[in-house]
């Protein structure tokens, strides 16, 4: 039972992540990038941090609705959508914080495109 349920998290969790890539390509070419951080099948609740660019974004609030909306419409076990940027009020333990290029202390990368999605 154990491995059937395994499989279908996985499974579960790759039509989050097609999803992710599917319907938010302007994440990733934008410089920002969306991962799961927690997928509970048996509640169907996903948790959904945006990072990078999305950080501090203005319009993050508009693509977070838009995720929570349209996913739980295309993958049926999906009940709730919890996603934030790590800049809400819940605490910034997660490191995530805005950063723009030239800006002071973010001499760590040459780079300002920001990280790579994890899809």
């Amino acid at each position: 039972m154990s491995t059937d349920a395994a499989s279908g998290d996985d499974d579960l969790k790759e039509r989050v992540t097609n999803f992710l890539r599917r319907n938010f390509p302007q994440i990733q070419m934008h410089g920002g990038s969306a991962a799961i951080q927690n997928l509970d099948r048996e509640t169907g609740e996903v948790t959904i941090m945006l990072g990078g660019a999305c950080s501090g974004c203005g319009i993050s609030p508009m693509t977070i609705q838009a995720i929570k909306s349209r996913m739980v419409k295309e993958i049926p076990e999906i009940e709730m959508v919890h996603a934030e940027t790590g800049m809400g009020g819940g605490g910034h333990g997660d490191g995530m914080a805005p950063s723009f290029p030239g800006e002071e202390g973010g001499e760590t990368s040459d780079s300002d495109e920001g990280p790579q999605a994890p899809f």
